[in-house]
C-alpha cells in the first residue's frame, strides 16, 4: 500500500489550485494523497486521478486567516485543515501536509493528531540548506513563547531527528545568542544554557557546543540550533531572503556584459545547483515533530513546485519512521516529560510562519 498524505489546500498564497497540481505530481512517483478544499478549485487543476492516487474532498471552510487559530479549530470541525487532520488522527492517512496558517495547523493537530507523550511542545524543525553542512534549526515557528525546559527538550528532539533521521552519530548543538559567553543573551537564553550544559553532559545524547551567534548558523558551528519559534522563524526568513537577493545579483552581474554573459555560460552549471540547493521550495518545508504522527509544514507562498517535494518530504518521514525513532531517541536519553495521557492534546503558544 502506498503511503498516503493528507494536504489542506486553503490558506496558500497562489490558492487551493496550485496546490492540488502540486499534489497531482506528488502522486505521479507513488503517493497517494487526499487534497481538502474547494471541489471546483481543486478539479480546476485537473488533480483528480483515475488510478486513486489522488482524491478531492470538498472542504471549502478555512480558518487560515483567522486570529486565534486554537478557537476557530475547535468552533469549526467543518474546515479544511480540521478534516485534513482528523483524517490523519483516524489512520485514513499518515501524515499531514498544511501551507497555510501554522498555527491553524498546530492547533488543529494538537486537538486531533495529538501531542506524542511526554513532549512539552511540538516544534517545527527544517533543515537549512547550507551548502556541505546542511543546519537542523528548531523551532522555526511554531512557538512564540517558551521556557527553558521546552527549549532544551527542543536540543534532544532535534538532535534525536537528526541522528535517527540524518544519520549524524553525536550531533552538535547550539543555543542561539548575542555571544558566545554562557552568560550573554537574555534571562531565558541563560538559563536554558544551564540546563543544556547539564543534561547534555548526563545523557550523552549530543554535544552541546554551547552558545552560537547568527554567524555560526551558516559556517558549520553546530549541527542543531535550538531557539524559540518567533526568533527562528525570523531566522529563517531573513536568511531565505538574503540567499534570494544574492542569488538574483549574481544573475544581473552575469548578464550585465557579453564579456560576463560569455563567463557565465561556463559557470551555468554550477550556479544553477547553487541556486537549487538554496532555494527552500525545493526543500518541502519544514517537519513538525513531537505529535503521535508526522506533519509538514511548507511555506504559504509555495507553488506547486514547493508543493510537491513537501508531500514527497512528508510521504519520506513516514517511510523512515520519523516519529518512532525520534520519540524512541527522546525516551533513551530520558528526555521525556512524563505525563497523564489525558494532558497531552493541550495547546501551545502560536505563531504564524
Amino acid at each position: 500500500m502506498p503511503v498516503t498524505i493528507a494536504v489542506d489546500a486553503n490558506g496558500a498564497d497562489l490558492g487551493p489550485a496550485e496546490v492540488a497540481a502540486g499534489a497531482a505530481e506528488a502522486a505521479r512517483e507513488g503517493v497517494r494523497v487526499l487534497v481538502f478544499g474547494p471541489l471546483e478549485q481543486l478539479r480546476a487543476a485537473g488533480a483528480e486521478a483515475p488510478d486513486g492516487h489522488v482524491d478531492l474532498v470538498d472542504a471549502p471552510v478555512s480558518v487560515a486567516k483567522a486570529a486565534d487559530p486554537a478557537r476557530a479549530v475547535r468552533a469549526t470541525p467543518q474546515a479544511s485543515i480540521v478534516q485534513a487532520a482528523l483524517a490523519v488522527a483516524s489512520g485514513e492517512a499518515d501524515a499531514l501536509v498544511s501551507g497555510g496558517s501554522t498555527g491553524a495547523a498546530l492547533a488543529a493537530a494538537l486537538f486531533n493528531v495529538k501531542r506524542a507523550q511526554g513532549v512539552h511542545r511540538p516544534a517545527l524543525a527544517v533543515s537549512i540548506p547550507v551548502p556541505g553542512h546542511p543546519v537542523t534549526l528548531l523551532d522555526a515557528g511554531a512557538n512564540a513563547e517558551v521556557r527553558a525546559e521546552h527549549l532544551v527538550q527542543f536540543a534532544f528532539m532535534g538532535a534525536a531527528f537528526t541522528t535517527g533521521v540524518l544519520g549524524v552519530a553525536r550531533p552538535r548543538v547550539g543555543l542561539l545568542s548575542n555571544g558566545e559567553e554562557p552568560t550573554k543573551g537574555t534571562p531565558l537564553v541563560v538559563e536554558t544554557h544551564e540546563l543544556l550544559a547539564e543534561r547534555a553532559a548526563g545523557s550523552g545524547a549530543f554535544d552541546f557546543v554551547g552558545n552560537v551567534e547568527g554567524t555560526d548558523v551558516t559556517n558549520g558551528a553546530a549541527d542543531v540550533v535550538v531557539t524559540d519559534g518567533f526568533t527562528g522563524n525570523v531566522v529563517l526568513k531573513l536568511m531565505e531572503g538574503v540567499s534570494a537577493t544574492m542569488l538574483r545579483a549574481i544573475r544581473d552581474v552575469a548578464v550585465s556584459s557579453r564579456r560576463a554573459k560569455a563567463g557565465s555560460l561556463l559557470l551555468t552549471p554550477a550556479l544553477r545547483q547553487l541556486r537549487d540547493d538554496l532555494d527552500p521550495e525545493l526543500s518541502g518545508g519544514a517537519y513538525l515533530l513531537g505529535l503521535r504522527r508526522l506533519g509538514v509544514v511548507p511555506h504559504g507562498r509555495f507553488s506547486r513546485v514547493g508543493i510537491r517535494p513537501a508531500i514527497l518530504l512528508a510521504a519520506r518521514g513516514v517511510e523512515s519512521d520519523v516519529v518512532g525513532r525520534t520519540h524512541a531517541a527522546l525516551e533513551d536519553a530520558g528526555a521525556l516529560r512524563r505525563v497523564p495521557a489525558e494532558a497531552s492534546g493541550q495547546a501551545s503558544t502560536l505563531t504564524s510562519p
